[in-house]
């Protein structure tokens, strides 16, 4: 004989808010945008790194660029992940469709193109 516990982490005993979405569903739109944070910070820290840190670069002109790109590309990923989090966070209050991969298609793309212009760097370097 067993019975199913009751409680928080029974979906169907979880307590809500009218008007209030899921904390579930909130504290994971949350968790993907502190993900969005980390990623800007990371391009950042590489677009530091890559002007202070790394071995010089055959051309400074090179370097700065690389350096200014990646630190542009973690502003534009964290104005974005601010952008998608409250999107999301309007939908889970007021309905209506989610909000699209657009964004992530745009983080793709910028980690491929400095990954490009990296390995073109250290080609030009060697």
């Amino acid at each position: 004989m067993s019975e199913r516990a009751s409680g928080p982490a029974d979906p169907e005993h979880v307590p809500t808010v009218t008007g209030a979405p899921d904390a579930r569903f909130t504290l994971a739109n949350e968790r993907t945008f502190l993900a969005w944070i980390r990623t800007a910070l990371g391009f950042i820290a590489g677009g530091v790194a890559v002007v202070y840190i790394a071995p010089d670069i055959t051309s400074s002109l090179l370097e700065s660029t690389l350096g200014l790109i990646m630190v542009a590309v973690g502003c534009a990923v964290a104005v974005l992940g601010v952008v998608r989090w409250r999107r999301t966070d309007r939908v889970l209050r007021e309905g209506g469709p989610m909000p699209g991969p657009s964004p992530v298609l745009f983080v793709v793309a910028a980690i491929v193109m400095v990954s490009i212009a990296l390995a073109i760097s250290i080609v030009v370097q060697n």
